[in-house]
């Protein structure tokens, strides 16, 4: 992969490390369903009538808007809401290019390297570290939720590489009016309309600013970015890159929420990176291992 591509995936990842931050903030005030409503809302409108349609299947833009909008952060929304941190969700999430990879073995034929399966078990053991305390008590639900919802990321990234070499940003912004519809009616339904609707009149001037970098840096750039990228290179080269998401969001749950993980779980969350980081470099450590 090109080196500007590299660098552009790392800037994506920083972004997304810090929207674990902007999500529990913004979770704290406004129902989760209805935040996440907001933010598809956001992305679609008014670009939708600006930006040109994809040249794809719809089914792959409706597909891509579900698993991505109303599976993935429709899960992941709520599982912030109900208890689970910001630093360790964005650790679990990235559980999504083992996800990813497996997907793409499956259904696309996309042989996974003997060191992307050592990563996965590696990061495996990982979640097995992290999940163990949880089962017994409250964390078990909220941990679920965030490893489902990283399996639905790993969803839509297959459907976008299915979608092909189309424009991006038509498709991500398509895409997200598929969202708020069926997010706002979930929000109804679970949070009831009173508080729907108070929630709404009520907004105020930090939760719009949430909504806006949901929308835009996070969802509008950096999915459009990513989907771009794995339109074009293998997504086991791609993937790897959330590596840095992690890192960015227990740093900024640090600094800003003062969050500190528990020290089984900054184990389990060590031996996550350790896998993606197998992920990463091992194919690099595999060739100079073999003689010449």
């Amino acid at each position: 992969m090109p080196l500007s591509h590299s660098l552009v995936a790392l800037l994506v990842t920083a972004i997304w490390g810090l929207s674990f931050v902007v999500i529990k903030l913004g979770v704290g005030t406004t129902p989760p369903l209805l935040l996440a409503a907001l933010r598809f809302l956001f992305a679609a409108l008014p670009a939708v009538f600006f930006v040109p349609r994809p040249k794809t299947d719809w089914r792959n833009v409706a597909a891509y808007g579900f698993f991505l909008g109303v599976a993935q952060f429709g899960l992941l929304f709520a599982a912030l809401a109900i208890g689970m941190p910001a630093s360790l969700a964005s650790v679990v999430m990235q559980a999504q290019v083992f996800f990813t990879i497996l997907f793409a073995a499956l259904l696309m034929g996309e042989r996974p390297g003997p060191h992307q399966v050592i990563g996965g078990f590696v990061a495996s053991l990982g979640l097995v570290l992290i999940a163990w305390p949880r089962m017994t008590g409250g964390g078990a639900i909220p941990f679920l939720m965030t490893v489902l919802a990283a399996a639905s990321w790993g969803v839509a990234n297959i459907v976008s590489k299915r979608a092909g070499r189309v424009d991006m940003l038509g498709f991500i912004v398509w895409s997200s009016l598929v969202a708020p519809l069926p997010l706002f009616g979930l929000s109804l339904w679970l949070d009831g309309p009173d508080r729907v609707f108070a929630a709404l009149a009520q907004i105020d001037g930090a939760t719009l600013a949430a909504v806006a970098y949901l929308a835009y840096p996070t969802t509008v750039f950096a999915f459009g970015v990513w989907a771009y990228l794995l339109s074009r290179h293998p997504a086991a080269t791609v993937t790897p890159f959330a590596l840095f998401v992690p890192v960015a969001g227990i740093l900024g749950s640090a600094l800003i929420l003062g969050e500190a993980m528990h020290p089984i779980e900054a184990v389990g969350g060590a031996v996550i990176v350790l896998g993606l980081t197998v992920n990463v470099f091992g194919a690099r450590l595999l060739r100079r291992l073999r003689p010449q």
